[in-house]
């Protein structure tokens, strides 16, 4: 597993499976295979591929650290452009298919409307850290200032999740939504943990020293 991490087909291959739904989005869309309403199907999809991809970037930390499997690093910068590739794909969606990419409609409604507003706070959230995923940017940043700019994704995550609670809210139908909310918690909560252990141990040592 290790050695097919770090085989140079291995972000190629990555690449094109996180395409894969966008690709079928778009076949579906010149076939006319995307239900009665093709807009809402789009404006769906690509948001619901957004918070699957904040939480498939969220567990690769976790799942790199229980299965001792470094080389899954190397994909957590491909897989969070892509969680801004799809989030703009849905923005794109909504300000084209409901509001025909008029700014003063689309303005207004996101004043007007909660879950729009949060929804649209975390792609303001979400865009420093698409443009700061370079090696360039986290030279001219510091690691140390770069990481915690990047420890937005967590408040991003709960908006979104707030963002589809809310679009859920008005047909009471919390079944996918609970779902997602479970898997960022775990996810959060092993966070938690580890910086639980970390700060226990540190201070461990540092009785030691004094000792």
């Amino acid at each position: 597993m290790k050695k097919l991490l770090l085989h140079p087909a291995a972000k190629p291959l990555v690449f094109l499976l996180c395409l894969l739904p966008f690709l079928w989005l778009v076949y579906g869309a010149f076939t006319n295979n995307l239900g009665a309403n093709p807009a809402e199907h789009l404006i769906r999809s690509t948001g619901d591929w957004t918070l699957r991809f904040i939480c498939i970037v969220l567990a690769v930390t976790p799942l790199r650290t229980i299965t001792n499997t470094p080389g899954l690093a190397r994909f957590r910068r491909m897989l969070g452009l892509y969680v801004y590739f799809y989030v703009v794909m849905h923005l794109l969606s909504y300000s084209g298919f409901d509001m025909g990419f008029d700014v003063g409609d689309i303005a207004h409604d996101i004043a007007k409307r909660p879950f729009i507003l949060v929804g649209f706070s975390a792609f303001v959230l979400l865009t420093p850290l698409a443009a700061t995923s370079f090696n360039r940017a986290i030279k001219a940043m510091g690691a140390k200032r770069w990481q915690t700019l990047h420890k937005l994704v967590y408040v991003i995550a709960g908006l979104g999740i707030l963002h589809f609670f809310w679009l859920r809210a008005g047909k009471n139908n919390f079944a996918e939504v609970s779902v997602y909310a479970a898997i960022i918690a775990v996810l959060l909560g092993w966070r938690v943990l580890q910086f639980l252990k970390k700060k226990g141990l540190q201070r461990t040592s540092n009785q030691r020293v004094q000792l």
